[in-house]
């Protein structure tokens, strides 16, 4: 199965939507691969020459060389379902059908941000991306981008500088790294996290999979950053990507006689989010589509749950203590006889919990996790 899902992976000309619209029609690569050409052809616009040569543009043997190559190489591929595969990712209307992956996910992962922007970057941009995904890597995040020249790799950079995790996301194959000098970057990125792609693991860049790649680096993240783009810049595609798939998307503002500023100014004026610290992105993101496991270890609803001190922690979990209904309520009084604190320190902790909309206070001196 793995390898019949890896040869049609491979074969050129059929993107991941043609991919999901074959399985959809026959139910397994097997079965596309067996199809007649006159059931194939039309399917997503398939031409007839495609359609007869399907079977022999990537043989069995070809495919059984690539799980070789995977193998030595440590390339480890997940399929859509696998227990494993990025849960967030899951979610998007369009999710790869095979990832190839150096490096690996962790649960805290689900907690992502993606910080991109243009390639030709400013050092204005390139310092700014660099503290943002600095500050989102201390406050618990994973910093996912592109592995591009300018403020992806500076998101990378500042990431890993604060000692936090980043994934990042080819256009190429995970063994064949673009751009070139970016090789020992990768290496670091796969130290503490992930690269991928869909693409097979030696596809060399083409223009084509770049704007294909970034609706995974947008389906990845709970919220896209975009730091600097021009008016033309593919960072201006994950950001309507990201919109489409339900996620946020912040803007950094720049000098309006900046070039690379235009593209974040028309962000602004549709509805982005204006960031001038990572506070912005902090306070902005919203509960998550499923609980999570954060880097220290804790379950997680809501990523503002990151940004909480140790009291805010305590009063937080003795509100929603392990094992309750969400919603629950508590009266206050039981909240601060399980925290040991005193009656005025928990009133006010509660209030701050309000308002960082994670608790609801209710009639009768009650509280309950919003």
């Amino acid at each position: 199965m793995l390898r019949d899902h890896v040869r049609l992976a491979c074969v050129p000309g059929i993107g991941s939507r043609l991919r999901r619209l074959l399985l959809e029609r026959f139910g397994s690569p097997a079965a596309v691969f067996a199809a007649a050409p006159a059931d194939i052809i039309g399917i997503g616009r398939i031409s007839r020459r495609l359609a007869t040569d399907l079977p022999r543009l990537v043989s069995e043997s070809d495919a059984d060389a690539l799980l070789g190559i995977c193998h030595r190489e440590g390339v480890r591929i997940l399929l859509e379902g696998d227990r494993d595969y990025p849960p967030l990712l899951a979610r998007i209307p369009d999710p790869p059908g095979v990832l190839f992956v150096r490096g690996g996910f962790a649960p805290s992962d689900a907690l992502a941000v993606a910080i991109v922007g243009s390639r030709h970057a400013t050092d204005y941009g390139m310092r700014v991306a660099g503290q943002l995904a600095g500050g989102l890597s201390r406050a618990g995040y994973t910093v996912v981008s592109g592995l591009a020249r300018g403020i992806d790799a500076a998101a990378h950079r500042g990431a890993l500088a604060a000692g936090g995790r980043t994934i990042a996301v080819l256009g190429s194959g995970v063994l064949e790294v673009y751009p070139p000098e970016h090789r020992g970057l990768a290496e670091e990125v796969i130290a503490h996290g992930a690269l991928l792609s869909e693409a097979p693991p030696l596809a060399e860049p083409h223009p084509g999979a770049f704007p294909q790649r970034n609706r995974i680096v947008s389906g990845l993240s709970l919220g896209t950053v975009v730091v600097q783009a021009s008016g033309r810049s593919g960072a201006l595609i994950t950001a309507r990507l990201a919109t489409e798939q339900g996620r946020e998307v912040f803007a950094v503002p720049g000098p309006i006689d900046c070039r690379m500023s235009l593209g974040c100014h028309d962000l602004l004026r549709d509805g982005a989010t204006l960031v001038s610290s990572v506070d912005d992105i902090l306070a902005e993101l919203g509960p998550l589509f499923e609980t999570a496991t954060s880097a220290a270890g804790d379950m997680v609803e809501s990523p503002a749950e990151l940004a909480l001190d140790e009291q805010e922690r305590t009063v937080l979990k003795a509100i929603a203590p392990a094992g309750s209904r969400r919603g629950e309520p508590r009266l206050v009084d039981d909240v601060v006889d399980s925290t040991g604190l005193a009656a005025s320190q928990v009133l006010a902790t509660i209030g701050v919990l309000e308002m960082r909309r994670l608790v609801k206070r209710l009639p009768g001196n009650r509280v309950a996790r919003a």
